[in-house]
């Protein structure tokens, strides 16, 4: 059986990880950030979240060393819970990876339109009162097949692509972060919370999950690292893209709310944009933030679509869904199915515009922190050593914090009934799946492909599954 082409290194880890996290939600949701918790409150919400997801992040960088597996937190959990445990972890967190892409193709739209404002032209029809418009939804379409041939033609030119687009986002927002710094003033910051500091920073927080996921994308992809890659390198990758991560988001806030005062901003669409046009009085600084933001959702959705289609893959390969998602390209050494099953989905998903899609983001909040929590529970029971033990403690803590801050209604900006349902969708698409493949012939208790995990230290020898 063919196998997935070991290319990538140090740098493409970096950049599929930061990538996955760093979209245009900072762009198109900068409002909403602010009406949250203002500028002092947003800032304080993503740097307290990017500092509690380390011990998260340590855990990760534990795991893929000793199991490098593409199933992620199915493979973990595997280990320590039953089958059924293990297949709805990784299903949710497949949810985290795979509603970033049709989002991110409806956002293209959005974007071409505030440049080009006639694309919003020739209606097709409305969901839940939204229009979808044929111009912004061929974009859509246009980017999805792009991305997916370039999946399906090999790692290397979508780790390439990766690397430039991540390259160019971080090029350009140092450039916006002077910018600001030259025509801005401390006053604009003024009222630093929205509400209650407390409050301003939970009502932050609760997003921050959506919006950091990403680093735990490197152990999907785990099994394609180079033959001379050493696995300490993984958990490097993880923590530096978790935390240049956070800063952007950190930063990205306090470069609009400097540059532009705050409350002006809410409620406005591309609020990021709007402050710097209104802070200098021209055009040009709104095409730098476009340009920006373009390759911003290039690599996001080019690193969710790649962390899918790795845990698509894996989950055939374990037969927990149809085995015929563990195809493997002869040529391109791509897992060619699964690619092409996340295109049919994301081409499917972004049909529904922007009105349905909403509810299924924060199901991916909750769902990104559920798969950490699950992830953290795995090793904390594998692990006997106490110090690392109590590191993973504390990431369960957070993960379980995160978790319940979405689903318990004592906490404002919890679950409304459409996320549940949005919710309930997504586990009975799993659950036929699943059955599909039971009802197929699935023989192999657990599906599970990689070696047990050694407790009590890291395997010191690569295993790929």
């Amino acid at each position: 059986m063919a196998t997935l082409a070991r290319q990538l290194r140090l740098r493409d880890y970096f950049a599929l990880a930061f990538g996955t996290m760093v979209g245009v939600g900072w762009l198109v949701l900068m409002d909403d950030w602010l009406g949250r918790g203002g500028p002092l409150g947003a800032m304080l919400g993503f740097l307290l979240g990017g500092v509690l997801l380390l011990p998260v992040g340590y855990v990760y960088g534990e795991w893929v060393k000793r199991l490098p597996d593409a199933a992620g937190e199915a493979a973990y959990t595997a280990q320590v819970f039953p089958p059924i445990v293990s297949f709805f972890t990784g299903w949710m967190m497949l949810l985290a990876y795979f509603i970033v892409c049709p989002w991110e193709a409806v956002a293209l739209g959005k974007l071409a339109a505030y440049v080009f404002p006639s694309l919003n032209s020739m209606e097709l029809y409305r969901v839940a009162g939204q229009p979808v418009f044929l111009p912004r939804l061929a974009l859509g379409i246009a980017l999805t097949l792009f991305l997916a041939m370039l999946n399906y033609r090999g790692i290397r030119l979508s780790a390439s692509f990766q690397n430039w687009t991540a390259a160019t986002v971080l090029l350009v927002f140092v450039t916006l972060l002077w910018i600001s710094g030259a025509h801005g003033k401390p006053a604009n910051f003024e009222p630093r919370f929205r509400d209650a500091p407390l409050v301003s920073i939970l009502l932050t927080l609760q997003i921050v999950p959506y919006f950091l996921t990403g680093f735990e994308s490197v152990p999907k992809v785990a099994e394609e690292s180079h033959t001379g890659f050493r696995s300490t390198e993984f958990f490097r990758a993880i923590v530096t893209a978790l935390l240049v991560g956070a800063g952007f988001y950190v930063l990205a806030v306090a470069a609009v709310a400097y540059v532009a005062p705050w409350q002006g901003l809410l409620g406005k669409r591309f609020a990021t944009a709007i402050a710097f046009e209104q802070a200098l009085g021209a055009r040009w600084p709104v095409s730098l933030i476009l340009v920006m933001a373009m390759f911003g959702l290039f690599q996001c959705f080019n690193g969710n679509f790649v962390a899918s289609t790795r845990m698509l893959f894996a989950f055939g390969r374990r037969r927990t869904i149809p085995a015929r998602f563990s195809a493997v390209h002869q040529e391109f050494l791509t897992p060619s199915v699964a690619v092409l099953g996340i295109a049919v989905g994301t081409l499917g998903a972004q049909l529904l515009g922007d009105a349905l899609l909403v509810p299924v983001t924060e199901v991916g909040s909750m769902a990104s922190a559920l798969g950490w929590f699950a992830a953290c529970v795995s090793f904390w029971m594998v692990e006997k050593r106490a110090g690392m033990r109590t590191v993973t403690a504390v990431g369960i803590l957070v993960a379980l914090m995160l978790f319940l801050m979405k689903v318990l209604p004592v906490f404002p900006g919890h679950f409304s009934p459409a996320e549940w349902i949005a919710f309930g969708i997504w586990v009975l698409l799993g659950a036929a799946l699943h059955c599909s493949s039971s009802l197929m012939g699935r023989l192999r208790s657990g599906g599970q492909t990689s070696s047990q995990v050694v407790t009590g230290g890291p395997n010191p020898s690569r295993q790929d599954p």
